[in-house]
């Protein structure tokens, strides 16, 4: 097969500028983060030409990489900072978890499928994240175990709230998540708040569904 073609950095410039900083992703650690990571690493081969389309591409197992903007789009709008601790549910190939690692936080990350797991624990080896802790299980139920976190990324969509996983913030922490049915959605940002969940909103997108408990029937 040999090595796999990697894609110039100045493809991943052209993407933070074309598809991120022209469409209203302001954060600059985000941004410097997109265009650090190595999204071809977390494509299968067949793939990889098309690493920094503007599109969701598939991974195998009937799941997909999110498109460059969501993953930034949720980025931002968990105002991850270095130190932040943060739960990404629905890891798929690793990619959103590379993002959030690079942007500074201490990233466990879960996924339901084992080989979809173990391709990512390797994909983020080879771009150098393997400090990411990548477990396997149902993620609408988040990791009890890891919690408190400071922010929880859900890359899937949800009928509704998941109460479980919003239980694991911090005070003040942030759950973004798309919430919809299966074809349509609006990604949310909701806030731990003493009154209860403060939510917020955000642009209409369109992910897989969330499978599991506090998701989708499988």
């Amino acid at each position: 097969m040999g090595v796999p073609r990697m894609q110039q950095p100045d493809e991943r410039r052209d993407m933070v500028e074309r598809q991120l900083r022209a469409r209203d992703i302001v954060d600059e650690n985000v941004l410097r983060a997109m265009e650090r990571v190595p999204r071809e690493l977390f494509i299968p081969e067949p793939e990889r030409r098309r690493a920094y389309d503007d599109a969701a591409l598939p991974i195998g197992a009937g799941q997909t990489i999110s498109q460059p903007y969501m993953v930034a789009r949720i980025c931002e709008a968990l105002s991850v900072r270095p130190g932040h601790k943060v739960l990404d549910v629905g890891t798929g190939s690793g990619y959103q978890a590379a993002v959030l690692a690079e942007v500074g936080a201490e990233v466990v990350t879960i996924e339901r499928i084992p080989e979809l797991a173990e391709q990512a624990r390797a994909n983020l080896a080879a771009a150098g994240y393997d400090q990411v802790e990548v477990q396997v299980g149902d993620g609408s139920l988040g990791v009890p175990d890891r919690a408190p976190f400071d922010g929880i990324a859900v890359a899937a969509a949800a009928p509704g709230l998941p109460e479980t996983l919003y239980e694991q913030l911090r005070p003040g922490g942030r759950l973004v998540v798309p919430v919809g049915g299966p074809r349509a959605q609006r990604l949310e940002v909701i806030v731990r708040s003493p009154e209860g969940p403060a939510v917020v909103h955000s642009v209409p997108c369109r992910f897989v569904p969330l499978v599991g408990e506090e998701g989708f029937a499988g």
